[in-house]
């Protein structure tokens, strides 16, 4: 079981230079990735407004693409009303979002208590319309991940890592030289208390650089470890699972694998709506380039009133380059 921590060490000097020595391999990243504490636990804090769910509970999965804005990103939420919010790309201690922990921002902005769990520990800035954002030439972190957001206590989480060869570390799969960062794509699972028994709610993130393959065989490790922590309670995955993105121009994500590979283990994908889910946004701005990347799933349980919500804000900037999706689950 991943440890919950209220902090999550900090990477210290000796810990980068041996990151920034060791040789671009899989092997060696490994190594590395096993050496950092904080890639290996998970960071919970919070306050609940709620004792239990209630019998229709509201799901919401979003990748706020770092979350630039977090006050605003929560507020944007409340016509939903969620009982459980899905994170992904979240940063903490990075230049680029002003050195916030965002989700624990969003957290308290909406009530709720929260785990985070590293994807990656980034040494770099970012690209070059991130680093339009940075205010400081250093990260005090350079911590991005996911998230689970809960307005009711998290009885039990565990990260779970779906991949460690570095894939954006080794050059052996050809990862950014100019951007060194450890770490890979992950889940975080939360067992959370319901109205007739607990219910498991996980967060993730598959891999973008990849192919649908590579996705399936993720999906795949990912449901094999929430069988292991959370057997025979109902399952509500959500995030961003990068359906087709290996797939210009038409980025169709109707032949990814992953998808019967979860029916045949019992998941529901009716939990979702036809649309695109991207859009374009002040850090990736690609007007032509539509694609359906965001889900929910469920096993276990009954999924109503699915939705999409714009992630354009009040002001009518994009709070991220994805869409919100939304369901309301019974169990």
């Amino acid at each position: 079981m991943t440890g919950l921590l209220r902090e999550l060490p900090l990477v210290n000097a000796s810990q980068r230079d041996a990151i920034l020595r060791a040789p671009r391999t899989s092997a060696a990243h490994r190594t590395l990735l096993r050496s950092l504490p904080a890639m290996n636990a998970l960071q919970a804090g919070g306050q609940t407004t709620l004792d239990v769910l209630p019998a229709e509970t509201t799901v919401v999965a979003w990748n706020l693409e770092r979350c630039l804005f977090p006050g605003a990103s929560a507020a944007h939420l409340h016509p939903v009303a969620p009982h459980v919010v899905l994170l992904s790309e979240m940063d903490h201690g990075m230049a680029r979002t002003a050195q916030r922990h965002t989700t624990e921002e969003m957290a308290a902005a909406l009530g709720m208590s929260y785990v985070f769990g590293v994807e990656f520990y980034e040494m770099d800035l970012g690209g070059e319309t991130e680093r339009t954002f940075c205010e400081d030439d250093f990260n005090a972190r350079g911590w991005h991940g996911n998230a689970v957001l809960s307005a009711v206590p998290i009885q039990d989480a565990v990260l779970i890592r779906l991949d460690d060869h570095g894939h954006w570390f080794s050059a052996e799969t050809g990862a950014d030289p100019g951007q060194p960062r450890v770490g890979g794509r992950n889940a975080i699972a939360a067992i959370l208390p319901g109205a007739t028994g607990p219910l498991c709610f996980v967060s993730t993130h598959l891999e973008s650089n990849a192919d649908g393959v590579h996705r399936a065989g993720q999906f795949d490790r990912l449901m094999d470890a929430v069988d292991t922590f959370a057997p025979n309670l109902p399952i509500v995955i959500g995030g961003d699972l990068n359906t087709g993105n290996h797939m210009p121009p038409h980025y169709d994500w109707q032949e990814e694998p992953l998808f019967a590979r979860a029916e045949a283990r019992g998941y529901d994908w009716s939990a979702n709506v036809d649309g695109f889910t991207t859009r374009p946004s002040l850090i990736t701005n690609h007007p032509a380039r539509q694609m359906k990347l965001d889900w929910i799933c469920v096993r276990g349980a009954t999924p109503s009133a699915p939705g999409i919500l714009s992630s354009l804000g009040t002001s009518g900037h994009p709070l991220s380059d994805h869409d919100a999706v939304h369901v309301n689950i019974t169990a």
